[in-house]
């Protein structure tokens, strides 16, 4: 089994894959659409490496932290929940947002991750409420620490943006700042691919 990764980015693979060179071989890693967009070929890296075994397939995981690694672990041991699935969740939403977003209750944020509508999103809320490290108790502040990017959802959305371009637009957001800061960061993204 292989756990982790250091060498050279020699390529990247669309849509999410990463040729890491380590003693002389090249490993082909599926990464998150974040770590994508920083690896660029000539990079040193070391990944975190979830190695997934099927009877037809063997495929490497590749996260820049061991808490990427570690919440991508729970996913996939969670009901339902597959590799190409929790990657899609982890590509959203780094691991402290996506547990502020269970322990605030947040199904809208889960719904913005593709292939994941309502009933799963609630499936998903109960399920990962027992399996995250969730901040103490899902207390109000955690509330707090998600309800600015749930706003800007809602605000895009009445806006009459597409739940993709949402998505997109929410992705390429910084952490921790109010909705109104947030809201004109995602409108200048939007406008400027529009634009583009």
């Amino acid at each position: 089994m292989i756990g982790s990764l250091r060498g050279a980015v020699l390529e990247r693979v669309a849509p999410a894959s990463v040729l890491v060179e380590a003693g002389g071989v090249g490993y082909l890693c599926t990464v998150t659409t974040s770590a994508y967009g920083e690896l660029e070929p000539g990079v040193e890296v070391f990944l975190h490496v979830h190695h997934h075994i099927r009877e037809d397939a063997q495929t490497l995981f590749g996260f820049v932290t061991r808490q990427e690694r570690d919440t991508f672990d729970v996913l996939v041991a969670t009901h339902g929940v597959g590799p190409a699935l929790a990657m899609a969740i982890l590509s959203t939403y780094a691991p402290p947002a996506l547990a502020a977003a269970v322990a605030a209750g947040d199904i809208v944020a889960l719904t913005a991750v593709p292939g994941v509508g309502k009933k799963t999103a609630e499936r998903l809320m109960v399920e990962l409420r027992e399996r995250l490290d969730l901040p103490a108790g899902g207390t109000p502040v955690d509330a707090r620490a998600v309800a600015p990017s749930a706003e800007v959802r809602e605000a895009l959305a009445s806006l009459g943006y597409a739940a993709d371009e949402i998505r997109d637009a929410m992705g390429g957001l910084r952490e921790g700042g109010d909705s109104e800061t947030l809201l004109r960061e995602a409108l200048s993204v939007l406008g400027a691919r529009r634009a583009g």
